[in-house]
């Protein structure tokens, strides 16, 4: 009796380990890396540990897995020899059927279920035990590598495959997603959606369009010019001479203003073109990314967008890049813009210009910006007409019904997105 006294304790320790590898295995498999490295950079000698033993995945599953079947087979054995004692042959029946309800309950499910839900803290607490373990099943560990690469290799299978810079940006990507439904983080989810996609934005989608873009004509008079200027909500004009096109320089306020009050004599003996810097021209093609690259290197806020026969579209700023990380920046000088108007039946008004990306950013939509870069431009593609007022189009579950056209151009749509969105 005593023996089975002591064989009963012997497997309730054993069934405590089992439980200890496999919410161990589950918590490091699931265990967030980045939150991992991070307390590392803090400090934490936990999180230190945990990100060696994640170095070492292969050695660390095949210690926790090793582990975990030498104590569940002791278990059963102890507990089949009990009650072969007790019960006699009938007792490996009983034993196989109580160990396996008691393996799967306490041994797997359970603790796995608790470390699947809390795998950060779970994986702190056990990186210290777990590494011993690792540590002494070392030479048992790695024998079951080479036999396990043997394998691989018998069958032409890849051991250990490296991380591509694809891959990386859709984890990035993912993580972004699985906090879609929280409201908490929100905004910072719409700005790191934003940071990964400058690289799949060009400065065509983002740029004020030349009908929209204030320019000056250098032949004018100055004093015009300069009231051009003063008027304008912008500080950075481009000049242009003989033809709209032919863009000759960049004016700045503050040089036309530091000119004019250093001049002395009549304000038209000042020569504006001479004040301007030179044009900076770049493909509408360029990236975002790209276009923020070479804005830093060349310490410059402005540039002018061409196509690919050389005709002005329009021109990209330093905001415009940085307004697609952080949303809209209003100041104290610039033109209200009533794009979007919701409306009390769930539906938008909202004018034909508006971008795609800014609705898809602020409603967390999915509507697809490969083909147009603004609303009008994405019923213009889907349609593939000029449609009139008061017609109804349904694409990608929204309903678009045309508002306001003028000549060819939509100006506004109202639009109403699928019943939950």
């Amino acid at each position: 009796m005593d023996e089975n006294i002591l064989s009963l304790i012997a497997i309730f320790g054993l069934l405590i380990l089992s439980g200890f590898f496999s919410g161990s295995e589950t918590a490091l498999t699931a265990v967030s890396r980045a939150v991992m490295h991070q307390m590392e950079q803090d400090g934490s000698h936990r999180a230190r540990l945990v990100n060696r033993l994640l170095a070492t995945r292969d050695r660390l599953l095949g210690g926790l897995l090793l582990g975990n079947n030498l104590v569940n087979i002791l278990a059963s054995s102890l507990a089949t020899s009990v009650l072969i004692g007790m019960f006699g042959d009938t007792g490996v029946v009983y034993a196989t059927a109580a160990m396996t309800v008691v393996l799967v309950l306490f041994g797997e499910v359970l603790p796995k279920t608790y470390a699947i839900y809390h795998a950060n803290r779970v994986a702190l607490l056990a990186a210290a035990p777990v590494s011993i373990v690792v540590l002494v099943l070392t030479p048992f560990v790695r024998a079951i590598e080479v036999v396990v690469r043997l394998v691989f290799r018998l069958f032409g299978a890849s051991y250990a495959a490296s991380v591509t810079p694809e891959a990386a940006m859709m984890e990035l990507r993912g993580a972004i997603e699985v906090h879609a439904g929280e409201e908490e983080v929100r905004e910072e989810r719409r700005m790191l959606r934003s940071i990964l996609e400058l690289a799949d934005v060009e400065v065509g989608e983002v740029m004020t369009h030349r009908r929209n873009a204030v320019t000056i004509d250098a032949g004018q008079p100055t004093s015009a010019i300069v009231d051009q200027v003063v008027g304008s909500t912008y500080t950075r004009l481009p000049l242009w001479k003989d033809d709209p096109d032919n863009i000759v320089g960049v004016i700045h306020v503050k040089d036309m203003l530091r000119a004019v009050r250093g001049h002395e004599g009549g304000l038209d003996e000042l020569n504006v073109a001479e004040l301007a810097s030179p044009p900076w021209f770049i493909p509408d093609s360029t990236t975002l990314l790209e276009q923020l690259r070479a804005f830093r290197q060349r310490r410059e806020h402005f540039a002018l967008v061409v196509d690919e026969y050389g005709s002005l579209m329009g021109v990209v700023t330093l905001e415009d890049i940085l307004e697609e990380i952080v949303g809209d920046i209003a100041d104290e000088h610039d033109n209200a813009v009533a794009g979007v108007r919701p409306q009390s039946d769930g539906s938008f008004i909202v004018d034909g210009s508006v971008t795609i990306r800014d609705l898809n950013r602020e409603f967390e939509w999915r509507l697809p910006d490969e083909e147009a870069t603004t609303i009008a431009g994405l019923v213009l593609h889907e349609s593939r007409q000029i449609p009139d007022v008061g017609q109804v189009f349904r694409f990608h579950g929204f309903r678009f019904e045309i508002a306001r056209r003028q000549r060819n151009q939509i100006t506004s749509i109202r639009i109403t997105p699928p019943t939950g969105e």
